[in-house]
């Protein structure tokens, strides 16, 4: 369908045809009327098939045609990044270049105080589109810097996203700062069911645009590296010799994983950065930036950059780590080859992680191929597509390490460390078993003083007067014997006191995204 068939404003037009776009993508087509009617509207789709246009299209085209207060804020975008968001207001910029009437401002955190009192100044004299991250609304409206009493439209973009990173508590709340007419728009990638409450507690009798997770582009050629975990980082280097890198998005599942294999990266030489949600919000501008214009030649980052993220030129697209799921994996590799270009993404499987690129393979209805292991990196491992239980991984440590791991095993076959009283009751139980019994074993030392009381004379009695000059001599020295006595045995008494031990605080975890 052309834009041309939907009804949408000149102006809007105009740019959409300086932008060279001419044809919907299906979200588009099925999203835009709807919401030029005025309906609530839930839409289901991946990233990169057009949501932002099937939001902002029809929005700039109704605020352009007039009939909203300029004094206020008309319309609030939520997004879950700051990334997002500032994405979400350069494309603002295009579709409005011919609507010079209808302003809109990004509120975001990690900036500096300046930015945000120009934020504060914004909001309060009335901007059109407001786009914002959950944590920074809430701050502004904390402190009663935005009036939301007269908002048109409530979008949240990448909703599924939202909720994954804590901030469905937010969203319930700003709702409550918003009228009751009003339009709710929601789009994510992912149906769950926390997405279907929500969607019942903001929405009135939405559409609901549902498209299929499509299978990634076909002009992306995947492949994966079934290795070991320290098989990886030699594999990238393999790949990395092999043909220099340019253009690449390396994820890893941690900030941690990003952090290690930019610091090897770069004492190897190659031209890379790492980005994180430790950075603060100028260092991301900056790698971002760095990486669009080409200055950089690989970046590593967490799943921040996964969605959201418009880079039309990426070549490579490497898994450091097995995705969690299938949406995930498209959402990834769905960088590189856009907009019909070409593009590789490449997966390295450890062990741990056979079983979820398995499932990944029955989500794509397809094997991806698997690509042999340089020879000078060793053996890899066999490819099953199983999960690894508790009980192989644990029989599999004892198998490597038998009975010279660390701990005492005191010969117990279950590997587990037993007490010292275990070896007694076991010597007992193989003396009972071997016929050994009490009443017939006679015990050395007993057979020992019989022998030595036949030896010895029988010493002569004491008279009566000896008797009571050795009771008196002990009467005396009894005290002297009972303390000495006390003091000696004290440190083997059982009696000993428990030391009382002060258990640490545990720190509680604090949440970096969650102050976007």
């Amino acid at each position: 369908m052309d834009f041309y068939d939907l009804d949408l404003n000149d102006n809007v037009l105009d740019a959409l045809d300086d932008m060279n776009f001419t044809d919907c993508t299906p979200i588009q087509e099925h999203a835009i009327p709807p919401i030029l009617e005025g309906r609530d509207i839930i839409g289901v789709a991946q990233t990169g098939t057009g949501k932002t246009a099937a939001y902002l299209l029809p929005v700039l085209s109704m605020l352009d045609d007039g009939g909203f207060p300029k004094d206020a804020i008309n319309c609030i975008i939520m997004s879950p990044t700051r990334e997002l968001a500032q994405q979400i207001d350069q494309a603002m910029q295009g579709f409005a270049y011919y609507t010079p009437g209808i302003s809109s401002v990004a509120v975001y955190g990690g900036n500096d105080g300046i930015r945000y009192e120009q934020e504060k100044k914004a909001m309060q004299k009335g901007a059109d589109v407001l786009i914002a991250t959950p944590g920074r609304l809430i701050s502004h409206l904390s402190l009663g810097n935005i009036d939301l009493s007269r908002v048109s439209f409530f979008i949240l973009d990448e909703a599924d996203r939202m909720l994954d990173m804590g901030f469905c508590d937010d969203i319930m709340t700003i709702a409550k700062y918003l009228p009751k007419e009003r339009q709710t728009i929601m789009f994510s990638a992912t149906m769950p069911n926390d997405i279907i409450k929500l969607a019942q507690n903001i929405l009135n009798d939405p559409v609901q645009v549902k498209l299929a997770v499509s299978k990634p582009a076909e002009g992306i050629h995947q492949s994966a590296f079934v290795c070991y975990e320290p098989q990886k980082l030699p594999i990238l280097e393999h790949l990395f010799k092999q043909k220099a890198p340019k253009r690449v998005i390396i994820f890893a599942g941690s900030k941690l994983k990003v952090k290690d294999i930019a610091i090897t990266l770069k004492r190897r030489g190659y031209s890379c950065e790492a980005m994180h949600s430790d950075l603060e919000q100028s260092q991301r501008d900056d790698v971002m930036y760095r990486f669009k214009a080409q200055k950089i030649d690989i970046l590593i980052a967490t799943d921040i950059v996964s969605r959201g993220i418009d880079i039309d030129d990426i070549q490579l697209v490497i898994n450091f780590d097995v995705p969690h799921d299938a949406e995930d994996y498209v959402h990834r590799i769905g960088r590189t080859a856009r907009a019909g270009s070409e593009g590789a993404a490449i997966t390295l499987v450890s062990e741990k992680d056979q079983y979820a690129f398995k499932q990944i393979e029955t989500f794509l209805e397809k094997e991806v191929e698997k690509c042999a292991m340089p020879e000078e990196l060793g053996e890899a491992p066999a490819y099953t597509g199983k999960k690894i239980g508790f009980k192989d991984n644990r029989n599999s440590r004892r198998g490597a390490k038998g009975n010279h791991g660390k701990g005492k095993s005191h010969g117990r076959k279950d590997g587990k460390a037993s007490h010292p009283k275990d070896s007694g009751k076991t010597e007992k139980a193989s003396r009972a078993k071997q016929g050994i019994k009490a009443e017939n074993a006679s015990h050395p030392k007993q057979s020992i003083k019989a022998e030595n009381a036949e030896k010895k004379p029988r010493k002569a009695s004491k008279t009566p007067a000896e008797k009571g000059e050795k009771a008196e001599q002990q009467h005396v020295a009894q005290p002297i014997a009972k303390t000495s006595a006390t003091e000696s045995a004290q440190p083997k008494s059982d009696a000993k006191p428990k030391s009382k031990r002060r258990k640490k605080p545990v720190a509680k975890p604090t949440s970096t995204d969650k102050q976007d």
